[in-house]
Formats: structure tokens, sequence, C-alpha cells
């Protein structure tokens, strides 16, 4: 695959992916994802028009950042949630994690990335999860390619939990399990306001 740029949107934090192994377009539409687009102010640029959020599901040791690492923040909804990472000089998205470093996983977040550029290199979206909660019928994805991008998953998590390669990961300091910054977890007040706006209930307003 060719290496596509990644860029925050004021420009202060740049990377390269380069495919190797598993790399996937996918798209998410659990209410977590939802929540955590509103709970960061960027609800319009993440989420798509059925409350999806598309993400590149790969391997951590394939994303590099070539300027502006200090620039990362880390947010997560709960004290055990995914650790989700944006830009924060502009509050761009980047990737979600698991807090786990063995779970050698990043789903990088599209806004970040030159959509058309993902499109060319990747093609379709091969997966749709969590389609219980989009605002509305989800387009149909093939099922052999949902099957083969679930395998490409569960193999490439194997495999690096085997070889050791998890530990490169962009995300993390050289201890193990330790993330280059501690997450800010959202208080309990802010969560329900940002679930209640995700969600579309009147007991919180639209930011």
């Amino acid at each position: 695959m060719k290496a596509l740029a990644l860029s925050c949107r004021c420009g202060t934090l740049r990377g390269e992916l380069r495919g190797e192994g598993m790399v996937n377009r996918a798209v998410c539409y659990c209410r977590d994802c939802q929540t955590y687009a509103w709970a960061l102010g960027q609800q319009a640029r993440i989420l798509d028009e059925l409350a999806g959020t598309e993400v590149v599901a790969t391997h951590p040791r394939n994303l590099t950042f070539s300027q502006g690492r200090d620039a990362l923040a880390c947010l997560s909804l709960t004290p055990r949630g995914l650790l989700r990472w944006y830009a924060g000089c502009c509050d761009t998205a980047v990737a979600n994690t698991p807090r786990n470093q063995k779970i050698a996983y990043v789903g990088i977040v599209h806004t970040c990335l030159d959509t058309s550029s993902v499109a060319q290199a990747l093609g379709a979206v091969t997966m749709r999860v969590n389609t219980r909660t989009a605002r509305g019928a989800v387009p149909s994805v093939s099922g052999l390619d949902t099957l083969k991008s679930a395998l490409q998953l569960v193999g490439s998590l194997m495999a690096a939990r085997i070889s050791g390669s998890y530990r490169r990961n962009p995300f993390f300091s050289s201890q193990l399990n330790v993330p280059l910054l501690a997450p800010r977890v959202l208080t309990r007040e802010e969560l329900q306001h940002a679930r209640a706006a995700a969600m579309g209930t009147s007991t919180a307003a639209a930011r």
C-alpha cells in the first residue's frame, strides 16, 4: 500500500501510515464513539450522517509521527475505556487504542487522513460494526469482505503477541503498557452530558 500522510487540521501534528499486514477501512456506530465525538466538540467533523466514525484499522507499528508528537492529547470516557488520542492544538481526532499494549490494534480516525487517498489506497469499507445504534439504515457490506477483515484482525493480533511486535506502538512509552500520556477521564457529569447530546436526548444541549 502507498504511504498515507497523516496530519491534524492545523498541521502541527504530522505522520505517515504505511501498509504492512492488516489494514482495513471500517465504520463504527457505537454510542461510545458518538459520545467521544461530542465530548471533543468535533461531532460535525467526525460523525457521518448515520453517526458513524470511519477508521483505518491496523497494527500500531504501521503508524509513525514525524513532527508534533508533543501535541498529542489523550481522553477516555471511563477509567477502563479506550484511549482516544487527538491533537490538543486543534482537537483533531487521531486514533483509538486499547489500554493494553499487547492488543496490537489502532483505529486511525479519518479526520487526520485524506479521505480520497484512503479510498484509493484501500478501496471500499469492509466492516461496519455496532450498527444498532446507527441513525438510519446502514449500507450493506459483503459478508465475505467482513469475514476476511475479521480474520485478518484476529491473525494480526495473534502474530503481534507471538513476535513481540506489539511493543512497536507510537502511543506507548518503552515501558510496557504505559501510554505516552495519562488519559484525561471524563467526569460523570461530562460523560452524561456528552452521551445525552450524542443520543439526541433533551437533557443536553447541542454543542
